[in-house]
């Protein structure tokens, strides 16, 4: 609570009484996503189940632009903004209290490897964006700091092994939140390679491989970072000053692929925070990119060319917001292997995500590159859909056709700025010219679509009434609207 007196203070431990806990988590990156998800959910955990665990942040990276974290010994704001289970629209502030420190590394690093005394750390997280799991080979054991981060934590991982005699308890339990497939594995091979470069001793390798666990992770929440168009009003809303607030969606997964221990060291039970101890990633994984990745796919064209140009207004339009959850109910849920109930209410909180009305998601900016992710997201499912039906799943189908009606590149006669492979570009280029003149057919276009294999590595056509259901929906859009069509999917 703020002190006695009306005037505004700043956000730090002198100002406001807050717990502070002993530190048994180290983390790399110091940026909103991980503040607003890895830190906000250790925060709820010390709150709701007694974890009882500070952090240390490590800041990666060598810049003195920004100021650090200890300017407000650790302190900040994380707004959660969006709508909730009960489909309410909810705005939660919470001062983030379980950062204790920032250590510049390339200008701390005795203290950074000073942490690697710390008998009671136990947990590392990371997030160094999808380039920081990367290998250097002029990285050297005797640099202050390394500069790849993996070489930075064998550093670490190695000056522990040595204080603690290689003691099995001296262990860690590593969880890097990187986008990279199975981003556990990569570390650890990574850090295995700078063992092996640096020719450091088969002890230390055996002690990596038998008492440390390299977890891979999904981490799902759109944090939207710092809010720099509402900074004062929010400044003035939470009744304090602060520069490091930061503002996420209302969403949280977490699913860590790694020891079921891991679920006591972080004191899950008793918690509501949606972190999952799994044997294995992948279905989850593969929920997330058919679901989510796969309704924002199969979205984009068709709302854009109904003239809607934001996830939001899509949602909010009846006849968009019934195609994308009939298509996610009876088409791609079917497809995939989780328990259906688990699956409806993740795809129940995706609806929700769209439609939060505190984040504008342009059609536009999701568009990029929507050929490949057609492939990746949606055509897993329509190939599923058919094994299992032994029929053409309708709304996947007629995505397609606006896949392929969007890349005519025009909207009312406006040019649509569209981003793909050059390879795409060239191809759409010459057929919509080519159908425009009459010289081919909608068919033929289609045709050409579905033939390429070297984007879809096989012939689409040869898939049984793929062109001609794909054929059908494009040519009600032509001669009537995409709006038509949809109204006649729906009723049929």
């Amino acid at each position: 609570m703020l002190r006695a007196g009306t005037k505004m203070q700043t956000l730090n431990r002198k100002n406001f009484n807050k717990n502070k806990y002993p530190t048994s988590i180290m983390q790399f990156g110091e940026g909103n996503f991980l503040r607003a998800f890895v830190d906000w959910q250790i925060d709820k955990l010390n709150e709701q189940t007694g974890l009882n665990a500070g952090v240390a942040i490590i800041r990666p990276i060598d810049y003195d632009s920004l100021p650090l974290l200890n300017t407000q010994d650790g302190l900040y704001t994380c707004i959660i903004r969006g709508i909730n289970e009960q489909n309410k629209a909810v705005s939660e502030q919470r001062i983030i209290s379980c950062v204790n420190e920032e250590i510049p590394v390339y200008k701390e690093f005795d203290n950074y490897l000073k942490l690697a005394e710390n008998s009671d750390l136990k947990v590392i997280f990371s997030n160094t964006t999808e380039a920081g799991i990367e290998y250097i080979p002029e990285d050297k054991l005797s640099d202050t700091p390394a500069k790849a981060f993996p070489a930075k934590l064998t550093q670490w991982l190695f000056h522990r092994f040595k204080h603690f005699n290689g003691a099995s308890s001296s262990g860690m339990i590593i969880i890097p939140c990187e986008l990279i497939d199975y981003n556990g594995e990569k570390l650890k091979e990574i850090v295995l390679q700078y063992s092996q470069l640096w020719d450091l001793p088969s002890e230390f390798v055996n002690w990596l491989n038998e008492h440390n666990h390299f977890c891979s992770s999904l981490v799902d929440r759109i944090v939207t970072g710092f809010p720099r168009d509402e900074h004062q009003a929010l400044q003035q809303q939470c009744g304090y000053y602060d520069n490091f607030m930061v503002t996420a969606e209302y969403f949280h997964l977490f699913v860590i692929q790694g020891p079921q221990h891991l679920a006591d060291v972080l004191h899950l039970k008793g918690s509501d925070l949606n972190i999952k101890v799994v044997d294995d990633i992948a279905p989850y994984k593969q929920r997330k990119v058919a679901i989510l990745n796969g309704a924002h796919t199969a979205m984009v064209p068709l709302a854009y060319m109904a003239n809607i140009d934001s996830v939001g207004e899509a949602l909010a339009s009846p006849l968009l917001e019934k195609y994308v959850t009939k298509l996610i109910f009876d088409e791609i849920i079917p497809t995939l292997s989780l328990p259906k109930e688990e699956l409806q209410i993740f795809a129940n909180d995706v609806l929700n995500r769209f439609r939060n009305p505190y984040i504008c998601h342009l059609l536009m900016s999701i568009s990029l590159n929507s050929m490949t992710k057609f492939k990746t997201r949606l055509l897993p499912q329509l190939e599923q859909y058919i094994s299992d039906n032994k029929t053409v799943p309708p709304l996947i189908a007629t995505a397609l056709a606006g896949q392929i009606l969007f890349y005519r590149g025009e909207r009312n006669d406006d040019k649509i700025e569209l981003a793909d492979n050059p390879k795409w570009l060239a191809l759409f280029n010459e057929q919509w010219q080519q159908h425009q003149q009459g010289s081919i057919t909608t068919n033929e276009l289609v045709s050409s679509v579905l033939a390429a294999k070297w984007h879809w590595d096989k012939d689409l056509n040869e898939i049984a009434g793929l062109t001609d259901k794909v054929t059908e929906q494009l040519s009600l859009m032509l001669s009537s609207s995409v709006e038509q069509t949809l109204v006649n999917l729906l009723e049929s």
